[in-house]
């Protein structure tokens, strides 16, 4: 017996029929394109990739976008698992009625989502009239952004939390209020550990969702350039004006960043798996 085996044998024939397609599928439509991304770039020369990239609008278009889909994600990790808890935990009328809300975001346009939320959110809106006597804004400025992003990444993090609080063993829970633990000692030492692999899921879905959402911002953030202008928004303006290199090296810099983002987050959900474990 070798010490690697490539593939491990199944009752079910076909391992090589869909290994193939796995690979195929993979290459058409997620390496195919980005290859054909870097490759737009690579014939830009470096003088035209450094001041595109690193332009003034542009760097602030990189740091809202990122600061604003972490903020959004970290909220929606918090009320994400109270979300996930209550439905998985307690019975109450109307149940299956907020279970299927949860879920309006995946169904609903972007475009009418942003609008949706701009019209809620201006001075005169339902929501939006409650801040105004106070001075506070929410559309057309970066806490219109982070409502926008907050409404369409919930439900990543609800539905990613459910099946695993679901299959999470209430005995577990009762052993530990029977050795003494309190309440916040159990969710601490028993309930997040067993959880957090598909908490940091959720949480790295929704922030993958942000850093790419498009059509809901729009509406929302005004556009206004150095101050609610999101870098998607730059690389739609860019292939409008048929800027196609300066789109793709944009497209470049988001795309590596969020890379290393997403790779730091797998990290560390594999250490915690590891050391959980």
């Amino acid at each position: 017996m070798t010490a690697f085996q490539f593939k491990q044998h199944s009752t079910l024939p076909g391992f090589g029929l869909t290994f193939g397609l796995t690979l195929s599928y993979l290459g058409l439509l997620v390496l195919l394109p980005l290859t054909l991304l870097f490759v737009c770039t690579v014939s830009m020369s470096w003088e035209d990739f450094r001041e595109t990239v690193f332009s003034p609008q542009v760097v602030a278009a990189y740091k809202l976008s990122f600061r604003t889909a972490l903020i959004a994600a970290a909220v929606n990790a918090v009320f994400g698992f109270i979300a996930a808890w209550t439905l998985v935990r307690y019975r109450f009328p109307g149940k299956r009625i907020v279970d299927s809300l949860i879920d309006i975001p995946f169904a609903m346009p972007t475009a009418i989502s942003g609008i949706a939320l701009t019209t809620l959110c201006s001075k005169k809106g339902w929501v939006g009239s409650f801040f105004t006597p106070f001075g506070m804004k929410i559309s057309f400025t970066e806490a219109g952004i982070i409502v926008a992003l907050i409404f369409i990444g919930l439900p990543f993090v609800v539905r990613t939390l459910q099946p695993a609080l679901e299959d999470l063993d209430k005995e577990v829970e009762e052993a530990s209020a029977s050795l003494g633990a309190t309440r916040f000692q159990t969710f601490c030492r028993v309930i997040f550990p067993a959880v957090f692999p598909a908490w940091a899921t959720g949480f790295t879905l929704a922030l993958a969702r942000a850093l790419g959402e498009y059509g809901s911002v729009v509406f929302i953030s005004g556009n206004r350039p150095m101050q609610t202008e999101i870098a998607p928004l730059l690389i739609v303006s860019q292939i409008e004006r048929f800027h196609t290199e300066a789109a793709a090296a944009i497209a470049v810099v988001m795309l590596s960043a969020s890379f290393l983002l997403m790779l730091l987050i797998n990290m560390i959900q594999w250490y915690a798996r590891k050391r959980f474990h």
